[in-house]
C-alpha cells in the first residue's frame, strides 16, 4: 500500500478550503446547510470513529460536482472523526495521475480514503450513479463541440446541472449512500 501522508499533510483543512473558494462557494454551503443525515446514517458514521480514517480529497472549486459531493462528506466525515485534507487538482497533478477516471480523464473529486498509517484504504469519485445518470441525460441535448451552437448550449448545460445538483435531496440521498457503501467496506 503506498504511504499517502506527505499528500495528506500538504492538504488544506476543510475550512481553509471553503473559505478560499471563489466559484461555487456560495453553493457548497447551500448544500451543505440544507443536507441532513438521518439517525440511522449517524449511528453507522459513528461506527467508524475507533478506525480513526482519514482522507485525502483531490478537488477544485469551478467543479460542480465537487460543488455538490464536498458538503456531504463533509457532513458525514464530521460524524464519523474523518479527517480531510483537499487538494486542488491542477497543482496536484502527480497524485491525480494515480487516480484517473477510466484510466484518462482528471475528473473530480477522487476522495482516497487512508487508514491510521496513511495508507489507501478505499476510493470515491467523481460520481455517484443518479449524479452521473444526470449529467449524460443533460449532455444527450448538446450539439457536436465543433457547431457554432456547442459554447452556448453548454453553458446552458453547467447552469441545469448547478441547479439539479443544488436543489435534488433524492441525488444528494444517493451520493451519501455511494460514499457509504465504499466505508463500509473499509
Amino acid at each position: 500500500m503506498t504511504n499517502l501522508k506527505t499528500w495528506f499533510d500538504k492538504g488544506m483543512n476543510k475550512n481553509e478550503y471553503i473559505n478560499n473558494m471563489k466559484v461555487h462557494q456560495e453553493h457548497l454551503l447551500q448544500v451543505f446547510n440544507q443536507f441532513t443525515l438521518t439517525n440511522e446514517d449517524r449511528e453507522l458514521l459513528h461506527s467508524f470513529q475507533s478506525k480513526q480514517l482519514k482522507a485525502v480529497i483531490l478537488t477544485a472549486d469551478w467543479c460542480g460536482d465537487a460543488m455538490v459531493n464536498l458538503p456531504i462528506l463533509i457532513r458525514m466525515a464530521d460524524e464519523a472523526l474523518l479527517e480531510t485534507r483537499y487538494l486542488i487538482r491542477d497543482e496536484n497533478l502527480e497524485l491525480m495521475d494515480q487516480y484517473l477516471t477510466n484510466g484518462k480523464a482528471r475528473s473530480i473529486p477522487i476522495i482516497i480514503f487512508l487508514n491510521n498509517d496513511f495508507e489507501e484504504v478505499g476510493k470515491w469519485g467523481p460520481r455517484s450513479p443518479m449524479a452521473q445518470q444526470v449529467a449524460d441525460q443533460l449532455k444527450e441535448t448538446l450539439p457536436p463541440k465543433d457547431s457554432d451552437e456547442y459554447e452556448a448550449a453548454f453553458k446552458q448545460f453547467l447552469n441545469s446541472f448547478v441547479e439539479k445538483l443544488t436543489t435534488d435531496v433524492d441525488l444528494w440521498i444517493d451520493i451519501k449512500n455511494d460514499i457509504l457503501k465504499i466505508l463500509k467496506n473499509i
